[in-house]
């Protein structure tokens, strides 16, 4: 049984298509291909249908990273096939469990930043939308950091569940 990730921030334009692209990288990496997917959606639906800013693609490219994305907006009925959904910042995460039709759902919400234990005081991935190329290059610093400990967490599920 395949265990779905999903990502959210806002618009589905900047954060959570980086972070779906890096967890991304690190399933192949883990050969965990089959087993794992991701995928990621806004809380708002202002940017559904188009692409990813291109300054989040231009930075993912530039670290090797795929990136073809179209924006989408989470919706409730989306919990009911996902394991984890990975907020970026602490109002996606108060918004999404607000959504959750269920208890168990609004479980299933964590902050990307919980996994990284650098994240320190500061557990939002700021929205690099407004500003310049580097808030992009820093949201992708972010991204990688706590993706190494989102994939171990991820992976211990996997096993949980094929043993």
């Amino acid at each position: 049984m395949t265990y779905r990730v999903c990502f959210v921030c806002t618009g589905n334009i900047c954060r959570s298509p980086m972070a779906e692209s890096v967890f991304r990288a690190r399933v192949a990496e883990a050969g965990l291909e089959g087993l794992v997917e991701a995928d990621s959606g806004g809380t708002g639906g202002w940017h559904e249908g188009d692409p990813a800013d291109p300054r989040a693609v231009s930075v993912l490219a530039e670290r090797g990273y795929e990136s073809g994305h179209t924006a989408r907006q989470f919706t409730p009925s989306w919990f009911g096939r996902l394991d984890l959904v990975v907020a970026l910042d602490s109002g996606h995460l108060k918004a999404l469990r607000r959504l959750a039709p269920t208890a168990r759902d609004a479980a299933k919400v964590r902050l990307l930043r919980s996994w990284d234990p650098d994240a320190g005081d500061d557990p939002d991935v700021p929205d690099p939308y407004y500003g310049g190329r580097d808030g992009f290059e820093e949201c992708l610093e972010m991204v990688e950091a706590a993706s190494t400990g989102l994939l171990a967490a991820v992976r211990d599920q996997v096993e949980e569940r094929t043993a």
